[in-house]
């Protein structure tokens, strides 16, 4: 099955938001598919969430490739602790996106939109713990965090997500790692979630290749803005993790706004 084709206007739009993810990325190292989904079938203009999801999770994974890059050279990821998390939630990510693609599209926006709801919440209510610097992930930690991972994986894949929004609340709890640190790691987890989700959809043809060039092209340039900016901010406490909660909450509100009246 091929996606249906855009016109020029659909992919400077797809550019537009690709900067937008990737700013967003780089600022808070999740929301990169909280945005990519809605901006993918409110802005763009994708007509199957199908569809929006797997090209969307596709540029997000590149996206963030490119986030950790540009956060491993400030020396702000700890790579144990991201491949551990990675290497159970790609595990999750595969069982997850197989249930997903199942699943009504319009359900899906509206149940991603509900989870988002209450781990903004929870960023929140975390957001005045500053975290221990030199945490690391040894065998001690390693079941929580490997639990952690499995199950953020599975929310990844089943609702076409990156997972960031889940990923650095998970690695701040299971390590104590300060925000900026999970910031950081969670890239090497978004990026491989992603790059798991978006393989599964491609096989099905739920991918549309073109305008998900269009969107890395544009995360590229908002990648390196929006590290930049999360250095500054990670120094004033509370400030990071609120940036990142009144994203999830604006986003979500949107979503269940769209998604509420064509379930009705």
């Amino acid at each position: 099955m091929s996606p249906p084709a855009l016109d020029i206007l659909q992919y400077i739009l797809g550019g537009f938001s690709g900067v937008l993810v990737g700013f967003t990325l780089g600022l808070v190292g999740g929301g990169g598919s909280i945005l990519a989904v809605p901006l993918m079938v409110y802005l763009v203009g994708v007509k199957s969430p199908h569809i929006a999801i797997g090209t969307s999770a596709l540029a997000v994974a590149a996206n963030a490739a490119i986030g950790l890059l540009n956060h491993a050279k400030a020396q702000n990821v700890k790579w144990r602790c991201g491949g551990m998390y990675a290497a159970a939630g790609i595990v999750g990510a595969m069982l997850g996106s197989s249930a997903g693609k199942a699943f009504n599209g319009q359900k899906l926006l509206f149940l991603f939109a509900l989870v988002m709801l209450v781990v903004g919440v929870l960023m929140l209510r975390g957001r005045r713990n500053p975290g221990t610097p030199g945490a690391q992930c040894n065998r001690e930690k390693a079941p929580k965090v490997l639990a952690f991972g499995l199950s953020t994986g599975l929310f990844s894949g089943f609702f076409g997500i990156g997972g960031g929004f889940l990923i650095v609340p998970g690695l701040v709890a299971s390590t104590g790692m300060p925000i900026l640190n999970a910031v950081g790691t969670s890239l090497v987890a978004v990026t491989a979630f992603g790059l798991t989700t978006s393989i599964n959809y491609a096989l099905s043809g739920l991918v549309d290749w073109n305008l998900a060039l269009v969107f890395i092209l544009g995360g590229v340039f908002g990648s390196l803005f929006g590290t930049r900016i999360a250095k500054r901010l990670a120094g004033k406490t509370g400030r990071l993790t609120t940036v990142f909660a009144v994203l999830i909450f604006v986003v979500a509100g949107y979503m269940l706004f769209r998604s509420l009246p064509a379930l009705l």
